[in-house]
């Protein structure tokens, strides 16, 4: 798969902070179950590798590692599964990387300047990251001037109540979320929850 594949396979990405594996495989089971089969493990927490190889195991699921930064964080994440990669910002040297070990990534932008930069590294499917706290659906629409080969995943205090903003403008394919997997959920092991909330996300 290749990065657009990925960020049209479902119109949501849940952002994951899975703190124990045991969770890794039901909230992996429901979040498809619930229609969306694209899944980021963001590298915040301890376990995060051995989510990302235990979630690689549920049928349908496409796996990706979160909040990776480094060259060694795309190589663990892909020894253990990782379909792609999602950065909150660009080096090139991470763009370069990711190349050599043929893994899809996603990188976060906030500026024209980094647009341009991500441009030059042959990178036109970007993360607009934080989302929100960078101007939102109006810098969105903005940056769709300029840039008419770009297209946006927004992540970053977007919530089931303004995804839509966002996924209706022609620069934006997906949005990236916690709202569909949240903490309270999680450490409840509340499977159905989660599988209802991510119903209702993969319906906007």
């Amino acid at each position: 798969m290749n990065v657009k594949d990925i960020m049209t396979a479902a119109p949501v990405i849940p952002v994951l902070e899975v703190t124990s594996v045991d969770h890794a495989i039901p909230l992996a089971e429901a979040l498809i179950a619930g229609g969306l089969p694209v899944l980021e493990v963001t590298l915040r927490t301890p376990e995060a590798l051995d989510v990302i190889k235990a979630m690689s195991t549920v049928p349908g699921a496409i796996v990706g590692v979160g909040t990776a930064t480094t060259a060694v964080h795309l190589q663990q994440a892909q020894l253990c599964g990782a379909q792609f990669a999602v950065s909150p910002g660009l080096t090139s040297q991470l763009a370069t990387s990711a190349k050599e070990l043929n893994i899809p990534l996603l990188p976060g932008v906030q500026t024209s300047g980094e647009i341009m930069k991500a441009a030059e590294l042959g990178l036109t499917e970007l993360k607009f990251f934080p989302a929100t706290a960078a101007g939102g659906v109006p810098m969105l629409k903005a940056l769709g001037g300029p840039f008419k080969e770009t297209v946006f995943c927004p992540t970053g205090g977007i919530s089931i109540d303004t995804a839509n903003d966002f996924l209706s403008l022609s620069n934006v394919l997906c949005v990236g979320g916690s709202w569909v997997a949240p903490k309270a959920l999680v450490n409840a092991q509340d499977w159905t929850g989660i599988e209802e909330l991510a119903r209702a996300a993969s319906k906007l």
